[in-house]
């Protein structure tokens, strides 16, 4: 490889620190009394059958004794141990004086190498340390399978790494050929499986020398099932052949405890949409003015939509979540002209027994009535007791007022980004806005008021949320007052007084963000986003072509930029789909020339930079995605230096070593550390 990263000699020399280590390591079996508290793993002492045995039996009765130098104990097992290729029942795992017994319980398929996969399950029994990346390898047939290939899983949208992901190889002989609709996942059980690390790195082993179709799983439920909508999933578009992947490095991570290596597969995971068929699966009336149709699938297509008792034009239909499927109906009608059960029907597309989207007709009839609280039966025979003792004394009696129960999330005190004015919801939605009887009023510092102009603007989706904007002035306090029943809902409640006093951001306590767009495609749009140091989105810009970009009022404090590039021009990223074979929407973390992807900002400061997106979103390469991870391993090495620095530890000054387990120096990884430089997929033969 002609790239050479400025970390690789440090990979050597941990790896060398770490062979010896190992070395050293059949020394220090115990630690004395009243000496430093134990950090090392178990060892392995005993193997029966040894790891890598061949000729094994296919009956499911197989039992394996793993013994260590201590008594060991199970964590997480659920989580942390799995078999390549799955078994239909999982082995059973029990503790044995200082070891552990497996008990196979499946029948196995003949000439099946296998591998049993630990993770970090086993520890020892006083302090809990792990053996990490335990693995015992075995073969029904009279060779073990010893191809090998590594690869990154990074989440497709926050361009971060995606830990612990499963990876699933399927034989490209044993499923369909895919043209353009895979269903590999739903249809096979993959032979070989593998899992991502914490960094999202992993090492696929003992594959054969056979086109692969790949998949990155990040099994949530720990079911060994790919469930759409629930689990991220990465594809490769191509098979892969083991034997015919380039060379690649691997070096024992001494401060993550995990073999980790350069990686030849990348997947940009996403999050897939399940399909549902179209259904109205419930109707409710929470409340007298509201009713609620839940839909199985997104985006409902109604016909028609008509109740006896309302006419159309007062039946309001609100979207309540991103896909549609669930529609808020509110009825803009006096409380005492609602019936307590409304009836009708309505018309929309359901998907029949074929799943073809045909008119469906359903009766609705949508049943209400008022409940009453125990506080509010408590506040009424109160009242009704001090009726009838101002009756009895002759006197006369008014009911006190009550207090409106029109609800808003207006702010008594707000500080405005006057780019973004001020949003506001209400419990319903509005249908009258006085705004001749609303006053907004700007108090300068030399005690002088002016008016100034509000407007009550409508969010496009929300019936119910709103924009309050004006020509916001940094100069100033803004005061803006609503009096009584300025504003009134469709259940006909009006407003109880308001005041709330507003200031205005002032630049100079932000900084200001200057990008200099450069592209030569000038069809693809892209979404720039400013995050905070923690990846949280503060501020994005969309629709983003060649030339300067500003984004104003950013926090004070360290931010990076998150690029989408939105191919389709429709002002959002799209997620990918995997049975149409759609890779998501590409998204990046921008870094400069030195690799840094965090930028300090201070208050009235301009920052300028420039964004290439041809670099930026270049193809993807074995030698780019490591130079990408040896940067941010640097960038992860110094801070973790400076926090050692700031608790006063030195470098280096551990007296542990985690990375010995007994019987191949990375988990079963091959013949050891030996060969861990410089590695071919058909290394590692045993």
């Amino acid at each position: 490889m002609s790239y050479k990263s400025p970390i690789t000699l440090l990979r050597t020399a941990v790896a060398l620190l770490f062979m010896t280590a190992f070395l050293c390591r059949c020394a220090t079996v115990g630690t004395p009394s009243g000496g430093p508290k134990d950090s090392l793993p178990p060892v392995i002492v005993n193997l029966t059958p040894d790891n890598f045995s061949t000729n094994r039996p296919l009956t499911g009765h197989d039992r394996i004794l793993i013994e260590f130098d201590e008594f060991v104990q199970i964590k997480d097992q659920q989580k942390e141990f799995f078999t390549s290729p799955a078994m239909k029942k999982k082995p059973l795992i029990t503790l044995k004086g200082k070891g552990i017994v497996v008990q196979l319980r499946d029948t196995l398929a003949p000439n099946q190498t296998y591998a049993l996969n630990f993770g970090g399950a086993i520890r020892d029994n006083n302090e809990g340390n792990p053996l990490n990346a335990m693995r015992y390898v075995f073969s029904t047939g009279p060779e073990i399978d010893s191809m090998i290939v590594s690869g990154y899983t990074a989440d497709s949208y926050k361009a971060d790494s995606v830990s612990k992901s499963f990876i699933w190889f399927f034989a490209a002989d044993s499923v369909e050929q895919v043209i353009d609709h895979d269903s590999t996942l739903f249809k096979y059980k993959p032979n070989a499986i593998a899992r991502a690390e914490n960094n999202g790195i992993f090492i696929a082993q003992n594959l054969k020398p056979i086109p692969y179709r790949v998949y990155a799983i990040q099994d949530k439920n720990d079911n060994q099932m790919y469930e759409p909508s629930v689990d991220q999933v990465g594809f490769l578009g191509e098979t892969i052949n083991p034997a015919e992947q380039p060379d690649f490095a691997i070096w024992y991570d001494s401060l993550r405890f995990y073999p980790s290596a350069e990686p030849q597969l990348y997947f940009r995971m996403f999050t897939d949409r399940a399909f549902r068929r179209q259904v109205l699966q419930e109707s409710t009336r929470p409340l007298q003015h509201k009713a609620e149709l839940f839909f199985a699938s997104e985006r409902p297509e109604i016909l028609r939509l008509k109740f006896d008792s309302i006419p159309s034009d007062s039946v309001l239909i609100e979207p309540v979540t991103q896909g549609h499927d669930t529609l808020n109906l509110w009825f803009n009608m006096r409380p005492e002209s609602l019936p307590d059960t409304i009836k009708g029907e309505m018309i929309y597309l359901k998907h029949d027994t074929a799943n073809i989207l045909r008119p469906d007709t359903v009766a609705l009839k949508l049943s209400w009535r008022k409940i009453e609280s125990k506080e509010e039966e408590k506040e009424r025979e109160r009242l009704e007791r001090e009726r009838k003792k101002a009756e009895a004394a002759g006197e006369t009696w008014e009911e006190p007022k009550k207090a409106s129960p029109f609800k808003h999330n207006i702010p008594e005190r707000a500080d405005i980004n006057p780019e973004k004015h001020l949003w506001v919801d209400f419990d319903y939605p509005l249908t009258k806005i006085d705004s001749s009887k609303i006053l907004l009023t700007r108090t300068l510092e030399d005690g002088s008021v002016e008016d100034r102009t509000l407007h009550f603007v409508r969010d496009t989706f929300g019936l119910r949320r709103y924009q309050l904007r004006s020509d916001w002035q940094t100069e100033g306090t803004y005061t803006l007052t609503i009096p009584e029943g300025a504003l009134e809902n469709v259940a006909g409640e009006k407003n109880d007084s308001l005041v709330a006093n507003f200031t205005v951001y002032n630049p100079e306590k932000y900084a200001t963000l200057v990008l200099t767009i450069q592209s030569s495609d000038p069809s693809t749009s892209y979404i720039i986003q400013q995050l905070d140091q923690g990846g949280k989105m503060q501020q994005e810009k969309r629709n983003v072509k060649a030339g300067k970009v500003q984004i104003n009022y950013v926090q004070v404090g360290e931010i990076q930029i998150r690029v989408v590039e939105d191919r389709n021009s429709n002002g959002k990223w799209d997620t990918g789909n995997v049975v149409e074979m759609r890779q998501p929407e590409r998204t990046e973390i921008f870094a400069d020339e030195e690799g840094e992807t965090l930028f300090a900002t201070k208050a009235n400061w301009e920052i300028e930079l420039t964004i290439d997106m041809d670099k930026l979103f270049a193809p993807v390469t074995m030698q780019s995605l490591q130079q990408m991870l040896d940067e941010r391993e640097l960038r992860r090495l110094e801070r973790e230096a400076e926090k050692r620095l700031r608790e006063g530890k030195k470098p280096g000054n551990d007296n542990h070593n985690h990375g010995s387990n007994g019987f191949g120096s990375m988990g079963g990884l091959g013949g050891g550390l030996s060969s861990s430089m410089d590695m071919t997929g058909g290394m590692f033969n045993r």
